[in-house]
């Protein structure tokens, strides 16, 4: 990664091809050689520029002398020279270094070959690690029915990207009329007896040619736009003018979405790499289905909850319409069972539906604070065994804000009496409860022990999480004409209305890292670029998307809600060195989030311009010069030009009615060797044990700048995987290390939700973010952590204590988290991390807990006065503590992420999502 080559003009030297291992001619680079010696310099601390130079030249020199461009090396012949000049420089640790380096490589090369056959590749797998491509072959690559793969990583991104580029050419201005005035075209079938079809033909192929998949959802879109008049072509003609190359300058677009994937600069959720271009055809994760209290909706809900789960996708649902258990049953004169009977009709469909055959379905199940059940949904999950397919929320409305304020008894309604006195349900608004009919109010609760009784549960059991009605509402542009939206996907980070999806994706920002000369810096036009097509990429996915219903498909297509995110902010983060809870990563984050909203818009309005907009676009606010991020109403934190946006939008519209969205990325964030999502690292190094042993797994940034320091020794990474994966209250690592280096259980809750508040100011729906606590955290910390989390904007909250859930197969030990945060909380008063959120606590005049202020004085004594969860009490962080595995490799280390579990060896997750 870094970038010390001497930039001398090698142009004279005759050799300029080498051949591969597997018999393949390729471009001779000396870079490489550089690099790789580099690298070996730096591992044994005898890195040298000046002696790396000479070394250089003294190789290029026998390449010269040896073959004199008349015949082509082997890249075995040109490594053997690398070694024996080293020797003759006396580099003998180097020249080990190096061997060990070439040996793994070839160990490595060999494995990839083993486990891709005939689709090994090595311009596209070598870029990715053993570890990706593990993964790729265990989920992503698709197969027979044998289980034999039937393509290889390139052929994946391959596939992905010629599904994505066929709207780029349906929707040309030469055959495309935005204003929808042309006369429909008869209607034509799709013959796939014909011949191949694709784009930049070669001989008797093409370089792109589309399988029937592929072709099925081409003509799908094409009788679309054409049923609406924006075709000003026939079908025949179209593929006429296809065949005869008239488009095949979207070809270049094609490599675009491809080279997005390849590159690790961006990657889709996982159901478009499963299936774009691929028989299921459906590429959303995320969908939100509507439940109405009579059972001919409760049992559609289920049927299309199936549907969904089958083609791998994951729902939430609002269950507060479901009159409460005990309630009358007027067309019977029977009983009802309330909510969460019904809840449990879905989590058996999800049991029994396995999802694309990949894995079993998610949910998320909600329920509003007013309902009179909502005692009874809080404690839905505390028996082993019940609603395991769901995450479940409560959702508050600022009218329970209101009273828990004003310490007054909060009213309970009845679902089935609002609708019978014509009473809408509370909103974001509050509830005005002195002018309805008495008869709705079925009992009072205090808001205090109704707020504290979640929080002990979720201190329990990890479950509920809340969502805050109003400040999902605040910027919503549909609230003013459909009201507000009252469900979320899975994993909370998108917030929508009934029969809505998503299409998420992710930019890996640590590939926006580049090193200058041994410092690394954030390349923001090459984080710009990759905003726009990434932005492209999803736009399209609606278009190409395979809808599992079709009222998702009538909904998702009215308002073209995209969901663009980001993961590896802690290892770009980590590159920088900038502390993650530093008032310089607050500000950094700030600004990249701004940056991914800003842009994407920006394109989005291109879009418009070239596309049209959003069906539903005169049915929201944007036409009424309101926008959608917290942050254009805060002018002092502008970096960009948001009244450019705001006039821009007011002149020709927007294409998508929500752009941006951070979700957990567990899966394809370990595709690219990245850290998930907006999350702190969970852990630097691991210890991963295989059938031939066990190895260090190590975070890629935290390997780099060990080897630079001369720390990278298997004794350190031992000390560090005992230590949970954190460096704090480790006495031989440096604070300039610590201070950097940063992992999500050194944190306090109070600096996570810091983070995602300071995100949630620039992203346009929600944002999924675990907040970790550590084992001894009190339900206080959890109730105050609601409290702040709702107070600083943020619009739901998960939190998650280490050890709270029994499918957690290992844990921080407590005394080592308790001398962790100490640690922590010594460097930032040293002042080596620069933070201020307690004193944004104060501001909001929320208490701090009772052990901040005894860690802080003196020697750790913390006495938990709460109801205790068994836990396993051995110390040793590596013990296995349940006979759970991870169904697709049996590995025993799982993790709690963003709602879902993850396995840290392969990458399966719990999540659709992922």
């Amino acid at each position: 990664m870094e970038n010390n080559f001497s930039q001398k003009n090698f142009s004279n030297i005759s050799v300029k091809k080498i051949r591969k291992r597997d018999g393949r001619i390729d471009e001779f680079d000396p870079k490489r050689i550089y690099n790789a010696i580099e690298k070996a310099m730096r591992a044994t601390k005898r890195y040298d520029k000046e002696t790396l130079d000479k070394i250089l030249d003294y190789i290029l020199n026998i390449i010269e002398n040896k073959y004199d461009g008349n015949s082509i090396p082997s890249v075995e012949e040109i490594q053997d020279i690398v070694e024996l000049t080293l020797v003759k420089f006396d580099l003998y640790e180097v020249a080990k270094a190096y061997i060990t380096y070439r040996k793994e490589k070839e160990n490595i090369r060999k494995e990839k070959i083993n486990l891709l056959g005939s689709f090994y590749e090595e311009e596209v797998a070598k870029k990715y690690s053993l570890n990706s491509i593990r993964l790729m072959v265990n989920r992503y690559l698709l197969k027979d029915e044998k289980l034999q793969i039937l393509e290889g990583p390139k052929q994946m991104f391959e596939r992905v990207a010629a599904l994505i580029v066929i709207p780029d050419i349906l929707y040309d201005e030469r055959i495309y009329d935005k204003s929808g005035k042309q006369d429909i075209k008869p209607k034509e079938e799709l013959n796939l007896e014909e011949g191949e079809i694709g784009l930049k033909k070669q001989g008797n192929s093409y370089k792109l040619k589309w399988n029937k998949y592929h072709l099925e959802r081409m003509k799908y879109l094409y009788d679309y736009l054409n049923e609406r008049g924006h075709m000003k072509i026939s079908w025949s003609e179209f593929i006429k003018r296809l065949n005869n190359g008239d488009f095949d300058q979207y070809y270049e677009n094609y490599l675009k979405y491809f080279d997005l994937m390849a590159s690790k600069k961006f990657m889709p959720n996982s159901p478009t790499l499963f299936n774009a271009g691929a028989r299921l055809g459906q590429l959303s994760a995320c969908f939100v289905l509507d439940i109405d209290d009579d059972m001919a909706s409760i049992m559609k809900s289920a049927t299309d909850a199936a549907m969904i789960f089958k083609s791998g996708g994951g729902i939430g649902i609002n269950y507060s319409k479901l009159r409460p258990e005990g309630d009358v049953v007027g067309s019977t004169g029977g009983i009802a069972s309330g909510p969460i009977s019904f809840m449990k009709i879905i989590d058996t469909v999800t049991d029994v539906v396995k999802q694309g055959g990949k894995r079993r379905g998610a949910n998320m199940g909600i329920i509003e604070s007013w309902h009179p059940d909502i005692m009874k949904f809080v404690h839905a999950k505390e028996k082993e065994g019940v609603l395991e397919n769901f995450n479940i929320s409560v959702m508050f409305d600022s009218n329970f804000w209101n009273y828990l304020a004003e310490n007054k008894p909060y009213p309970l309604l009845n679902p089935r009496l609002l609708r019978k006195h014509n009473i809408k349900f509370p909103d974001e608004q509050g509830f005005d409860i002195d002018k309805v009919d008495k008869e709705v109010i079925v009992n009072y609760i205090d808001p205090k022990q109704l707020l504290s009784e979640i929080s002990y549960v979720a201190w329990e059991k990890a479950d509920p999480g809340c969502l805050f009605m109003d400040n999902i509402n605040k910027r919503n542009m549909q609230y003013k004409y459909r009201g507000p939206i009252r469900a979320t996907n899975p994993c909370g980070e998108q917030p929508l209305y009934p029969y809505e999806s998503c299409n998420l994706g992710s930019i890996n920002l640590y590939a926006m890292i580049e090193f200058k000369d041994g410092k690394a810096e954030f390349n923001w036009d090459k984080y710009i670029e990759t905003i726009r097509w990434s932005y492209r990429f999803l736009d399209n996915v609606i278009d190409m998307n395979k809808y599992p219903l079709k009222e998702i498909e009538e909904s998702s297509k009215a308002v073209r809600r995209v969901g663009l995110g980001y993961m590896g902010l802690a290892d770009a983060l980590f590159a920088l060195k900038i502390p993650y809870s530093s008032e310089e990563g607050y500000r950094l984050l700030m600004k990249i989030t701004e940056y991914l909203t800003y842009y994407s818009m920006e394109e989005s309005i291109y879009r418009a311009k070239e596309r049209g907009v959003f069906p539903k676009y005169n049915e929201t606010s944007y036409k009424d010069g309101e926008m959608p991020v917290d942050g254009y109403y805060h002018k002092e934190l502008w970096n960009l030009d948001w009244e450019k946006i705001r006039n821009e939008i007011l002149e020709n519209g927007i294409r998508n009615v929500e752009v941006t969205s951070i979700a957990p990325t567990g899966s394809i964030s370990m595709l690219v060797e990245t850290s998930s999502g907006i999350e702190p690292a969970y852990s630097l190094v691991y210890e991963k044990r295989v059938t031939a042993g066990n190895y260090f797994y190590v975070d890629i940034e935290f390997e780099r700048q060990l080897k630079e320091k001369g720390l990278y020794k298997e004794e350190i990474l031992k000390q560090i995987s005992d230590n949970g994966g954190s460096l704090y209250n480790i006495d031989s690592i440096p604070d300039d290390l610590k201070a950097i280096f940063i992992t999500a259980l050194d944190l306090p809750w109070w600096d996570h939700i810091r983070a995602q508040a300071v995100a949630q100011i620039w992203i346009t729906t929600s944002i999924s973010k675990t907040i970790n606590m550590p084992s001894w955290a009190t339900s206080e910390d959890i109730y105050l952590a609601y409290l702040f989390a709702y107070k600083v904007g943020c619009k739901g909250i998960t939190i998650y204590r280490d050890g709270s859930k029994s499918v957690q197969v290992y844990y921080a030990p407590a005394e080592a988290t308790k001398s962790r945060f100490k640690d922590y909380f010594r460097l930032i008063r040293e002042g080596k991390i620069e933070n201020k959120t307690i004193s944004i606590l104060k501001s909001f005049k929320i208490d701090l807990p009772k052990w901040y202020t005894e860690m802080n004085i003196g020697d750790i004594k913390i006495n938990l006065e709460i109801r205790k969860l068994e836990l396993n009490n051995n110390n040793n962080f590596n013990d296995n503590i349940s006979t759970d595995n991870c169904p697709v490799c049996k590995s025993v280390r799982l993790k709690h992420e963003g709602g879902c579990i993850t396995c840290l060896d392969c990458g399966w997750s719990e999540c659709i999502l992922a």
